[in-house]
């Protein structure tokens, strides 16, 4: 649901609005500062906070003491000792746009009384994404280290921080008391070389460098800390008895001949073009700079105007932080890997230079399809800013957004390397080495985006990812039979096709659970057994291996598998992973066919009553959209059969310029004309492939694939052999659908708003168990739109083409039933 505009807020929303928003932020900072396993991206933390500002800032009278505007980072942790800062550890407001960075600077010359024409340095450096840490020098000693905590006060890891070889333990030519403060961090070589220890040892991996930095520098014991590759860079300070030079550049030039690593790419501008202008080529580099940044930190460079600038809440007004498109990263393509997914589908994984892209590392990207890797759609035009294809040795732009598995969505073109030649598609599956083709898109005339394997349930890939999809959740969604023993089943060879798993054999499963937990714990304890070596403990004494009985947990197993030897029809279609059948064809078909035998007998009538190659042709032709397609065809035989007939000026065809200038393009003139709607009149679709066809929800691509599936009679006989094992299907959607006895029966819905007496998932179910289609789009097919609050532009779009629309009271009315119930 769409957030409330912050103008369009009463108090009392406000007011509700601001509770929540401190609770959640302080959550998500728990996390972030004080586990080191952040639960949100970047872009989604900073959305939070912009709306906790804008809210405040047309409530002031509404600003809670718990609020976020108002604390830096999070509670220091129970585990070290406290340090309480004797400078604040202040956080960056940020910069989201150049706009931004503009307004920045307007807003410091404003406070600071300076002219236009009066000179203001500023510093841009990159924002280091680690752990912000305090190091306290006395007398050229370090005393103490301390985290950023809550700001205030942080967390003492002293002895960690002496083990880390860029932060020396002592600083000759310093003031008598001097805090340097900087970033702790982790390149990617440094952690990629972590993790595969991590992965060896039978450890977690960590799921960013910035994770693994700070929880190994916030370790209870410092020889952990000591074996991890951290790095410091040094740009800030904190207490000093004396500022050793004028501005911040000075100061950071200092600390560099202190001996701390201070980064190379800080520089001074004049100007807001200069910023900008340095932001965008560390932005384009940042792929290369192997480790992780987030952005680009400015700062007034003058210290006498820092300090005239002051504070404002959390943050300095004299700096701030311009932060990347939280989404997008730039690296390096290292290769391409052409994998064979469950449905036969080729897809291509772009294999990457790690880049972290909104928290996450990424090391691998889609590449969709071969069309895409060569920057062209269907109609050979180029889908990519750049306009190039995609080479091995490319720098890249990816782009992730959600938990949606991150994309390569441009190429740097004056970064192509010399020589890169473009990625030749295999024309074969590398699982089983079958072909694998691009089929015709019946409706187009164009081959299908993706390359398929043409082995199908044969293919050992599609063989295995088939059967985790059948056990799934949306298909026959078994209990107790989860993808890793599904795999163990397919690779012990007792699984290789669905009804294997209806007639599998008790003893079998049970010895199977037995070696499956027998590893797990040998690997376990062995791993046990070598901490305790190596703390100078015994290991264990421990007993029979095989103490446990898995006959109860084969049962329960067996029990799930039984519970679905009958299911719904819908289910039972999506879980044979036809291509481009998804739940919502599956859905469909429920509709218009009975039991499993209904729709195979269906789909081999559509399949002898496909259109023929000069519908296909006509029908796609540009221009010639579905309506004059439909007129076309209607014009009489015995005008056609005319020597002196002209389609083209017939205004029964009704034929505007651009289908007449598609017409004549493609065909000629008028006899040529004449002789392809002969043609294509005589090789139109019978009406058993239409009724597949000419339903939204399955069309002419679901329909071939379907044609295609059941064309190979090994897929014929697994599902031949699911049946005889004993699996049936039920069919409520079809008998909703002919009884007709439903208020809703044949009608398209589309739900919108804040439904409040039941979920949408709910809504959905209940539609279309009354034989009703749900859509999630209004258009003119469009029956009925159900609204709840906060509805917005479907309840618009219904209204402009008056749809009637009622409200969740009204519906539970029109179908019948208590809302309790």
């Amino acid at each position: 649901m769409a957030e409330t505009p912050v103008e369009n807020l009463d108090e009392t929303e406000a007011a509700s609005e601001l509770e929540r928003l401190a609770r959640e932020i302080a959550e998500h900072d728990r996390a972030y500062y004080g586990d080191d396993a952040p639960t949100l991206s970047d872009a989604d933390y900073d959305a939070l906070r912009r709306r906790n500002t804008a809210i405040e800032a047309r409530f002031p009278a509404l600003i809670r003491a718990d609020s976020p505007s108002k604390r830096v980072g999070a509670a220091p942790s129970t585990t070290f000792a406290k340090v309480r800062h004797a400078v604040p550890m202040l956080s960056l407001d940020n910069a989201f746009t150049e706009e931004d960075v503009a307004d920045f600077a307007k807003r410091v010359r404003r406070i600071a009384k300076l002219q236009d024409t009066d000179g203001l340095g500023i510093t841009a450096e990159p924002k280091i994404d680690g752990l912000s840490l305090s190091l306290r020098y006395v007398n050229g000693e370090l005393e103490t280290a301390a985290t950023r905590g809550d700001g205030t006060v942080g967390e003492d890891v002293t002895p960690n921080a002496r083990t880390v070889d860029d932060i020396p333990v002592r600083i000759d030519r310093a003031p008598k008391v001097f805090e340097v403060r900087g970033e702790v961090y982790m390149a990617h070589a440094d952690f990629a070389a972590l993790n595969e220890r991590q992965e060896a040892a039978g450890k977690p991996r960590f799921a960013n460098p910035r994770n693994a930095a700070a929880g190994s520098l916030r370790q209870k014991d410092a020889e952990v800390t000591r074996s991890r590759p951290l790095r410091f860079f040094a740009y800030a300070w904190g207490e000093a008895s004396e500022v050793p030079g004028e501005t911040q550049s000075e100061v950071v030039a200092a600390i560099g001949k202190f001996g701390f690593p201070v980064n190379e790419l800080m520089q001074r501008f004049e100007t807001i073009d200069a910023l900008i202008e340095h932001y965008r080529r560390i932005e384009e580099n940042r792929a290369s700079l192997g480790y992780d940044i987030d952005g680009v930190v400015y700062k007034v460079d003058d210290l006498r105007l820092q300090k005239d600038l002051g504070f404002v809440s959390r943050f300095p007004r004299w700096a701030i932080a311009h932060k990347f498109a939280a989404e997008k990263a730039t690296t390096v393509l290292k290769g391409i890997d052409v994998t064979t997914g469950r449905t036969g589908a080729l897809n291509p994984i772009a294999r990457l230079e790690p880049v972290t892209v909104g928290g996450v590392v990424v090391s691998n990207a889609t590449l969709h399809n071969e069309d895409y890797i060569a920057g062209i759609d269907a109609d050979g035009e180029t889908i990519r800013p750049s306009g190039l294809d995609i080479r091995i040795g490319d720098t890249v732009v990816i782009q992730r957004a959600g938990d949606v598995i991150p994309q390569i969505i441009d190429v740097v073109a004056e970064k192509r390397p010399a020589g890169a030649k473009p990625f030749v598609f295999p024309t074969h599956c590398a699982v089983c080495g079958s072909n694998a083709v691009r089929e015709m898109n019946p409706r187009t005339g164009r081959p299908d985006s993706k390359r398929h394997c043409t082995a199908g349930l044969t293919c050992p890939a599609q063989g295995r990812e088939g059967l985790k999809h059948l056990v799934s959740r949306s298909a026959f969604d078994i209990e107790g039979l989860g993808e890793t023993l599904v795999e163990a089943l397919f690779d012990e060879g007792l699984v290789r096709q669905p009804a294997d798993i209806f007639t599998l054999d008790f003893e079998k499963m049970k010895a199977l659970l037995e070696e499956r937990a027998l590893a797990a714990r040998r690997e376990r304890e062995a791993a046990e057994d070598e901490a305790a070596r190596a703390e100078g403990r015994e290991p264990k004494v421990r007993g029979d291996d095989r103490a446990y009985d898995y006959t109860k947990s084969t049962q329960n197993i067996f029990d799930g598998i039984d519970a679905r030897r009958t299911l719904p029809l819908e289910r039972f279609i999506f879980g044979l992973g036809i291509p481009n059948v998804g739940e919502t064809t599956a859905k469909a078909l429920a509709r218009h066919f009975s039991d499993v035998a209904a729709l195979i007998g269906g789909v081999d009538a559509a399949e002898k009553g496909k259109p023929g190659s000069a519908w296909i042709e006509l029908s796609a032709l540009k221009g010639i959209g579905e309506k004059s397609f439909e007129q076309i065809l209607d014009l009489d035989q015995s005008k056609l059969n005319e020597e002196t007939y002209d389609p083209t000026r017939d205004p029964a065809a009704g034929l505007n310029v651009t289908r007449r200038k598609s017409l004549k393009e493609r065909y000629g003139d008028a006899s040529r004309i004449r002789a392809a709607i002969l043609e294509a009149k005589q090789t139109a679709p019978t009406q058993a492939y239409l009724n597949l066809t000419t339903d939204s929800d399955i069309g002419t691509v679901a329909t071939q694939s379907l044609i295609n599936f059941f064309a190979e009679d090994h897929n014929r006989q697994a599902v031949d052999a699911l049946l005889k094992a004993g699996v049936s299907t039920t069919n409520e959607r079809m008998t909703a659908v002919a009884s007709n006895d439903s208020p809703v029966s044949g009608l398209t819905i589309v739900f919108t708003g804040s439904l409040e007496k039941m979920t949408r998932e709910a809504a959905k179910e209940m539609a279309e168990g009354l034989g009703a289609k749900v859509s999630g789009s209004v258009s003119n097919k469009t029956d009925l739109v159900v609204a709840g609050p906060g509805a917005g532009s479907k309840l618009s779009k219904a209204s402009e083409l008056g749809i009637e629309v009622i409200d969740e009271d009204a519906w539970f009315k029109r179908i019948g039933r208590d809302p309790a119930g």
